[in-house]
């Protein structure tokens, strides 16, 4: 038994050894771990977490707030669909060239088309312009529901007419989309407040009230053209009146100096001066010539004469005015269009006679085409362009007839009139001009500088 005592007690001490050893192991490994991670790791574990719970802590407000302005967007592009442009400013600046919707010959063909189409809208009014679906009892009964939603479908039928009739009474050919939108929103509006009883606008009758405003825009827009060709029209008939008293003007003119010499020659004859006969006989065939070049500018309604003309002081630089006349003394055209229409006389770069004006004034409007001043209407002849490439434009056409050409405007009125202009200067500027003026009245000729004045 005692031997059996010691064994134990020897394996006891040795465990109690090696458990010792381990404790040691382990107090010196733990030594080496604070070594390594050193004093600060706890704190800058705690840091740690802090940190991630506050990033994870702002990942959710950003999603709450991504979430918010995904909403407030939705919001924003529902209500833009509900807006409508109406100011006439900005409308005027998106509008381009006007293109016609249903394009017809004439205002009466227009006028006529919405005689029918309105014909058809009253048809659908009274058939199916609007739809009601009520399946709910008022008062107990289901008749007293329908007529109460056919009453409801009517009273939207007649908020939607009233908007539809305001938007043909409106509409210009520049608001025509804007009316429309309108229209379109107005008719959205009552099928949402309609909701409930299932009140909707029908598509037909919707489409034939679209119809009617582009058509009403159409007539409005070619009422104004045929306007406007109609006072292009008088004007040219005036014009061509002017023309023909000019000319019987100077046939009697012409005539009565034929007359004249015919007289003088008859006593030269007479006397047998043979010297002043022959002097006689040259004036009376010059008078004939003159005769005969004023019957074939009468006959031929092309031949006139092409003007480039400028006004700096209305439209600034860089800007002529292309045309032709077929006066016989051109610059009374000239100084009518520079009498009340701006405030300065026109300066004449170039003033040129052809067989065929017209075509050579349309020739000179194609290639300057891309900068008119009006893109809307052809007939305002002002260009974006200086005198010297007219110039270039009218010699590459080989037009033979360019005696004399100035790129640059005297503009002697506005200089004149400019505020900042020398009192002596200004005063000296505007008697030029009163004597340039003057003598233009007299004869309307070139002047030596190469300006008509």
């Amino acid at each position: 038994m005692a031997l059996f005592g010691n064994n134990q007690s020897a394996e006891v001490v040795t465990l109690q050894q090696q458990l010792a050893a381990a404790h040691a192991t382990i107090a010196e490994l733990r030594g080496w771990v604070g070594h390594l991670r050193g004093a600060e790791t706890p704190a800058l574990e705690a840091d740690l977490r802090r940190l991630k719970a506050a990033v994870e802590q702002a990942k959710a407000e950003h999603s709450a707030q991504s979430a918010a302005r995904q909403q407030l967007v939705a919001e924003l592009e529902s209500w833009r669909s509900q807006l409508v442009e109406t100011r006439e400013l900005a409308l005027l600046q998106q509008v381009g060239i006007y293109e016609y919707a249903h394009p017809l010959e004439d205002a009466l063909a227009y006028k006529d088309a919405l005689g029918e189409l309105r014909l058809k809208i009253k048809a659908a009014a009274k058939a199916d312009a609007v739809t009601c679906q009520v399946d709910w009892a008022v008062n107990g009964s289901v008749k007293e529901g329908q007529k109460l939603g056919r009453d409801m479908a009517k009273l939207m039928l007649r908020a939607y007419n009233a908007e539809a009739d305001n938007a043909v009474r409106v509409v210009k050919p520049h608001t025509v989309e804007s009316v429309k939108n309108r229209l379109t929103t107005t008719r959205d509006t009552i099928g949402k407040l309609g909701t409930l009883m299932r009140i909707v606008i029908s598509n037909d009758y919707h489409r034939l009230r679209l119809k009617e405003i582009d058509l009403t825009a159409d007539y409005l827009m070619k009422v104004e053209v045929e306007r406007e060709a109609a006072r292009e029209e008088r004007a040219r008939l005036r014009e061509e009146a002017k023309v023909m008293k000019e000319v019987e003007r100077e046939r009697a003119r012409l005539a009565k100096e034929r007359t004249h010499y015919a007289t003088i020659l008859a006593r030269l004859e007479a006397k047998g001066d043979t010297e002043g006969w022959a002097r006689a006989k040259e004036q009376l065939a010059a008078v004939d010539d003159a005769i005969a070049g004023v019957e074939q500018r009468a006959a031929n309604v092309r031949a006139g004469y092409v003007y480039v003309i400028s006004n700096l002081g209305a439209f600034g630089p860089d800007v002529v005015k292309i045309g032709m006349t077929r006066r016989l003394e051109p610059m009374d055209r000239v100084r009518e269009l520079g009498d009340a229409s701006v405030p300065f006389r026109f300066d004449v770069h170039g003033l040129f006679f052809s067989e065929d004006a017209v075509a050579l004034e349309t020739a000179l409007h194609q290639q300057l085409a891309a900068d008119r001043v009006n893109m809307v209407n052809p007939r305002r002849e002002f260009f974006y362009a200086t005198p010297a490439r007219v110039k270039e434009l009218l010699t590459k056409l080989g037009d033979d007839h360019i005696l004399e050409y100035k790129d640059t405007a005297d503009a002697v009125e506005w200089r004149a009139s400019r505020r900042d202009a020398d009192p002596a200067n200004a005063r000296s500027l505007a008697l030029s001009a009163v004597a340039s003026d003057t003598d233009a009245g007299e004869d309307g000729d070139l002047s030596s500088d190469g300006d008509l004045t």
